[in-house]
């Protein structure tokens, strides 16, 4: 059995609930009703709304690089050994029936408490070899995780020669790239785009690719102390984060109807800001020495996917009680919700891993107890 890397299970489970405080923030923001999220626009009712949206949502954008740096840290590159059909089996048999059994679920259960109807039900079900359900937004990330298991046995021979100069010279033009949203905001297309091409000059070098080669570099290259992980890790965490936040927080003006992705251009996984603040986070987590995870980390790491793929499902009734029933003050509410939401997917998660052949919607085996050897 591999040995597990424990700093790598505090970032997972960390990540996890930065995924349900991102979505406990946005049913504060454009939202009508309990379990709605932002749409295509944006709107926010008062300045505590557009002050807590902003710290809570924004803070949390690290999530979605996190998982993507885990995943890279534990896979890329792939053995030698290891052929590329054999690395396919193995990783999609992992994520694919989960994926399909939840798209299944999200496009039918909501029906029974009258969410959606039966006209959207159908749609959302034929739709599912094209897209995710309509209520089940969250499951984006999978394609992109899906596209980087595809590309990682080409990019890892890449990987396992190239030197730590190489490497940086990728990481330093993926970072340029991330630049690229904000230079089309304020000087229009730019490096060959225009309406009939979309593919900038650093297209291959931007996207979910550059978190995997960072990855691959911070394990394989950087050998700082821990001290020096931290004394950087920590200013790129606090100036990411406060870039991100206040992205958000000087256009999000209260009782203005907002276009959602001009509001949210700071927000985008592939900016500098949030580049800067998941790379801050995740040297600091490095720091993390334990020999063994605590039990509880380790359970929570090992129910993640699992949590991550439900956690829609408990979310709407979590806002229902702290937004509307208690109306709680969005200060106290968006945290509320979203530990009541991780703390119902945790406990519904352990009760469903009774099940046989759980590990079909995403639940990990708990791990054998090991046997110690008895001294005569």
């Amino acid at each position: 059995m591999k040995q597990r890397i424990v700093f790598l299970d505090f970032v997972r489970v960390f990540a996890c609930f930065l995924v349900i405080l991102v979505h406990a923030s946005e049913n504060y923001y454009g939202a009508a009703a309990p379990g709605e999220m932002a749409g295509p626009q944006s709107w926010l009712a008062n300045e505590a709304d557009r002050l807590w949206v902003s710290v809570y949502d924004g803070f949390s954008r690290m999530s979605v690089p996190l998982f993507i740096i885990v995943s890279a840290y534990l896979l890329v590159p792939m053995k030698e050994t290891v052929s590329l059909w054999d690395f396919y089996r193995r990783r999609f048999t992992r994520i694919l029936p989960p994926m399909i059994i939840f798209m299944v679920l999200y496009s039918t259960l909501p029906l029974l408490w009258g969410q959606i109807d039966s006209n959207t039900a159908l749609t959302d079900f034929c739709r599912i070899p094209l897209n995710f359900p309509s209520l089940a937004g969250h499951l984006w990330f999978m394609y992109p995780l899906i596209s980087i298991y595809l590309f990682t046995p080409m990019i890892s021979p890449w990987l396992r020669k190239a030197t730590a100069r190489e490497e940086q010279f990728f990481i330093g033009l993926f970072a340029v790239s991330t630049c690229i949203p904000f230079l089309c905001r304020w000087f229009g297309e730019v490096w060959g785009q225009c309406f009939w091409n979309e593919y900038h000059m650093l297209w291959y070098f931007s996207g979910y690719l550059g978190y995997v080669v960072t990855a691959h570099y911070i394990r394989t290259h950087l050998t700082w102390t821990k001290a020096r992980r931290v004394a950087i890790g920590l200013p790129m965490l606090v100036a990411g984060a406060l870039a991100t936040i206040l992205s958000f927080y000087v256009q999000a003006v209260p009782e203005n109807l907002i276009d959602t992705p001009t509001l949210e251009i700071g927000w985008s996984f592939c900016t500098l800001n949030v580049y800067v603040l998941t790379i801050g986070a995740f040297l600091l987590f490095s720091c993390i020495d334990l020999k063994t995870t605590p039990a509880p980390v380790a359970d929570l790491s090992r129910l993640s996917f699992a949590i991550y793929l439900m956690h829609i499902f408990w979310l709407g009734v979590w806002v229902g009680i702290f937004k509307f029933d208690m109306a709680l003050p969005t200060v106290l509410a968006i945290p509320a919700i979203a530990l009541c939401t991780f703390l119902s997917c945790w406990l519904t998660a352990r009760v469903l891993a009774f099940i046989p052949g759980a590990r079909w919607i995403g639940i990990e085996p708990a791990p054998k107890p090991v046997k110690q050897l008895e001294l005569n």
